[in-house]
């Protein structure tokens, strides 16, 4: 089993840190602008599902949906705590389907965790049916790219340096040490674009409740980008 990236290490402490409503940046931030572009489509794929969180959000809108993940412990859970779903335990870079398979396909904060991102998004593009639209939300290469300067309860701002050097870096909280990537954002956009998608909407979504100290410090720096993207037909 290769844990190069830690998430087999860190399987148990990410789905207790989880649990079925995910961390304030799902709840608070992504969810919304997430369903909103969701739509009506017949069948969907989450790629980096994870536990299964979004997949269940997706299943309760009457939506096929299928997830994939490279880590089996999260895939286990997911199969436990959504029986009904289809739920299979593969890699972004080489997914097991047929070329047009999806309606729509999924990448909730997955991108920052895989290799070879370009090979993953050609994987997406691949599967998605023309006129099937790819709905991407991850970490905004700003703040892959720095960290707050000064006091940590009252930083004086965001600094952000080598933002145009690709780089994997381990990030640790709460029990969970993993690899994440960062890349300028061009770095994705580029790579979007030569898989013949066409870019259809684009959100820095900011947090509308929760706590308000996390609200402030949302406001203050881009943590996220949300970005739809369409193959044509």
């Amino acid at each position: 089993m290769d844990d190069s990236n830690g998430w087999d290490a860190s399987a148990e402490a990410w789905i207790a840190d989880m649990g079925d409503s995910g961390d304030f940046s799902r709840r608070h931030v992504l969810d919304r602008p997430m369903l909103a572009r969701v739509g009506q489509v017949g069948t969907a794929l989450d790629v980096g599902c994870g536990e299964g969180r979004f997949c269940r959000m997706l299943a309760a809108r009457g939506i096929r949906t299928t997830g994939i993940d490279p880590t089996q412990r999260l895939i286990q859970t997911a199969r436990e705590r959504h029986p009904e779903g289809r739920y299979l335990e593969a890699r972004a870079e080489a997914l097991p389907f047929d070329d047009a398979s999806f309606d729509l396909v999924v990448s909730y904060l997955t991108l920052i965790d895989i290799d070879d991102s370009d090979a993953a998004i050609a994987e997406m593009a691949r599967v998605l049916r023309p006129g099937g639209r790819l709905l991407v939300a991850n970490l905004n290469s700003f703040s892959t790219a720095g960290q707050w300067a000064g006091e940590r309860t009252s930083p004086r701002g965001y600094l952000i340096d080598n933002y145009l050097e690709p780089r994997a870096e381990w990030v640790s909280w709460r029990g969970i040490m993993i690899r994440n990537w960062h890349r300028p954002l061009h770095h994705y956009m580029q790579a979007l674009l030569a898989n013949g998608l066409r870019l259809t909407h684009f959100d820095e979504p900011q947090p509308v409740d929760g706590d308000p100290q996390l609200v402030a410090r949302y406001k203050r720096a881009p943590y996220h980008h949300v970005m739809e993207w369409e193959k044509p037909a």
